[in-house]
């Protein structure tokens, strides 16, 4: 199977050459790559930076509750993982050896740096300085989905056995308080969240995929369960957390209820039971209707924008909406990505080709770009050409 996606990819690319044609998604996402590496460098280590310009004083709002977050040399984890992300995706569009070999002597040493031997079972912790940083479950789990997808495409082991031995530590935030569920943050246990449970089930389940054991599709099913019954809002999305106390935190957003789309696709992949892809495709008709928003451009052309205020999460709804497309060749989805790409590619980028919180536009006053945005740009421009080379393969 592996070697015959291979064969058709590398042939949709050697013919487009052939002919002349590009593929615009493609190339724009490596112009991107290459803009990142060129102004987020720090040293010779194979870290980045947090934010461009990286003199710019910005701390980390997105770390728990009296965490220090202070303003650091280098970016956090969840930062960094992004550009795993972004280079497995560009992996899967190309199959491009340069690209694997980026990853295995760039990527993998730089996750190497925030694995944290000190504390078992071991993990990766939001910074470098591990025994001084917080380790987040979500951050683990984003990193095993990302392993998995690069040994579905290679068959390489070294991917497998480091997402198995992450696996370890975020079933080590899993307990039966609230009936279920993972744990946010391992220092501070006060809250089951979507975003360390909803991908948690998608990790499980492709997991199973690869390795056929039941073990992993049983907390893969159990976790989707548990959120679905636990985080789910009348209206098909998913709210944020919900503490040991039983208080919700009703804020939603797009990745959450994304990877939930996603989880419900891969359960049905697996069981046949349409009662999953019922609840994946109404939760990402709810998505678009909360997210996305139609624009008029200046040439009086109506383009249909998702811009949820956090690019990284749009990326991740992406995921949900292309497992979709999958089974369901629902386009409409696709196409609002495709709108909103191209349409940020020329009119959101500043003078250093970058973009700021929203991908079409700058608020007034913003001065950082942050590294995560950058890499979920390269992330959702390689998919949707990855999206494009498959339907050029079924014309």
């Amino acid at each position: 199977m592996k070697s015959t996606f291979r064969f058709i990819i590398i042939a949709l690319v050697l013919l487009s050459v052939a002919c002349g044609k590009t593929n615009p998604h493609l190339k724009h996402a490596q112009q991107m790559k290459e803009t990142i590496y060129e102004l987020y460098d720090v040293d010779q280590t194979p870290l980045l930076a947090e934010n461009y310009p990286q003199d710019v004083a910005s701390e980390a709002t997105y770390l728990a509750e009296g965490a220090d977050n202070k303003v650091n040399k280098y970016s956090y984890l969840w930062p960094y993982s992004g550009t795993l992300s972004m280079m497995s995706a560009l992996y899967e569009a190309t199959l491009d050896d340069k690209v694997l070999r980026f990853i295995d002597e760039q990527i993998i040493p730089g996750l190497k740096m925030y694995h944290d031997t000190s504390r078992e079972p071991y993990g990766y912790s939001s910074y470098i300085t591990a025994d001084e940083s917080d380790r987040f479950y979500d951050d683990n789990i984003w990193l095993v989905i990302d392993l998995v997808d690069l040994y579905t495409l290679t068959e390489k082991q070294s991917y497998l056995d480091m997402a198995l031995d992450i696996w370890n530590f975020v079933l080590s935030g899993r307990d039966t308080a609230l009936g279920d569920g993972i744990y946010w943050c391992e220092q501070k246990r006060d809250t089951k969240n979507t975003c360390s449970n909803a991908p948690a089930a998608v990790a499980a389940l492709k997991l199973y995929k690869v390795t056929g054991d039941r073990k992993y599709f049983d907390q893969g099913e159990n976790l989707y369960t548990w959120v679905f019954y636990s985080l789910r809002d009348k209206d098909m999305l998913y709210f944020d957390n919900v503490s040991l106390k039983g208080k919700f935190d009703k804020r939603k957003f797009s990745y959450n209820s994304g990877q939930m789309v996603e989880a419900g696709v891969l359960l049905y992949e697996v069981t046949g039971d349409k009662q999953y892809l019922e609840h994946a495709k109404a939760t990402a008709a709810a998505c678009m209707q909360q997210w996305g928003k139609q624009y008029t451009n200046e040439g009086g052309e109506t383009l249909y924008i998702v811009e949820s205020g956090d690019v990284w999460f749009d990326a991740v709804m992406l995921r949900g909406f292309l497992a979709l497309w999958r089974v369901e060749k629902t386009d409409i989805f696709l196409d609002a990505y495709d709108d909103t790409l191209n349409y940020a590619w020329y009119m959101g980028r500043d003078e250093n080709g970058l973009f700021g919180k929203y991908l079409t536009h700058r608020e007034e006053g913003e001065q950082k770009s942050w590294l995560l945005t950058q890499a979920a740009y390269v992330e959702m421009s390689a998919r949707m050409a990855a999206v494009d080379w498959q339907r050029a393969e079924e014309e």
